[in-house]
């Protein structure tokens, strides 16, 4: 029989390594289940899923040109979690998804109370930045050229 891709087939697990399990199906068939398909959530250790001589449904997901089949545990409705298991909780509630782009609206000027346009608030912003580099320069100065200590020189 051919692997079909789509199909559910009841699968052995015969190893498991780091990065997935390797099963075997419909007398003899064998392909791997990548540790990402093994269930729907985030998967650290695999060992926590499945255990050698197991059996599973498989969906078969693809099948390349040299014969190598990859299946998927979590696409053939095996439920590997308890139900009984406790989901994450988040303390912290997620925010809204805005219907509509953020476009920038101006802020107050600091003495009239108006917005500023972007022009305004970029050359106060120029300015309050000269200010400080030149006072940072100022500074410089008096300490020397280098800006280095020359204690400890001998």
């Amino acid at each position: 029989m051919q692997a079909e891709i789509g199909a559910v087939v009841e699968a052995k697990v015969t190893g498991i390594t780091e990065y997935g399990a390797f099963v075997e199906f419909d007398g003899g068939k064998s392909g791997m289940i990548h540790i990402s398909e093994v269930a729907s959530g985030f998967v650290k250790d695999i060992n926590e899923h499945l255990r050698v001589g197991q059996v599973i449904k498989a969906k078969i997901i693809s099948v390349n040109p040299q014969g190598k089949i990859s299946l998927s545990a979590k696409d053939a409705g095996n439920n590997s979690e308890p139900e009984d298991a406790e989901k994450p909780h988040f303390s912290k509630p997620l925010k809204p998804v805005r219907s509509e782009p953020r476009v920038w609206q101006g802020k107050p000027a600091p003495v009239s109370g108006e917005k500023q346009s972007f022009e305004d608030m970029m050359a106060s912003f120029k300015k309050a930045s000269e200010e400080k580099m030149s006072a940072l320069k100022k500074f410089d100065s008096r300490r020397g050229s280098t800006g280095y200590s020359r204690r400890g020189k001998n």
